[in-house]
């Protein structure tokens, strides 16, 4: 019985702590959706689908997903150069945002979780600190 109830304290505990993170990925998104209308859909578009040559897609992106650290340096930084987004190549530039840690992570968990994108990760605000600029 004492077992019983030590697997169940454990599994009331995973719930909770789930549910909290799944609630703290979701003020994040809403802050980060803020964000996104202010700075980013001008170029990528309302549904993330961007401009084919011009501005890459953030929607249904291979790049988010296989370049983590490079895509929050883009934010955070700009992004200069040539990358492939789904098989296209973008050679523009996105300039500095000037957004604090925060407000990054917060557009990045929105991208990384909107228009077909999924992250198993949050961005977190350490995270984002941690990323130093390239020279």
């Amino acid at each position: 019985m004492k077992s019983y109830y030590s697997s169940l304290i454990f599994l009331i505990f995973i719930g909770c702590f789930t549910h909290a993170q799944e609630s703290v990925l979701a003020e994040s998104m809403m802050r980060g959706s803020e964000i996104y209308a202010d700075f980013c859909v001008t170029c990528h578009l309302e549904e993330g689908e961007g401009i084919i040559g011009s501005f890459p897609p953030l929607a249904k992106s291979d790049y988010l997903s296989q370049n983590r650290e490079a895509s929050i340096q883009g934010v955070k930084y700009g992004l200069r150069g040539e990358i492939i987004v789904n098989g296209v190549t973008y050679n523009n530039i996105m300039t500095r945002m000037g957004l604090d840690d925060e407000e990054i992570a917060d557009v990045m968990n929105y991208i990384m979780n909107s228009w077909g994108n999924t992250s198993d990760e949050i961005v977190t605000v350490k995270e984002v600190e941690a990323i130093e600029k390239k020279k």
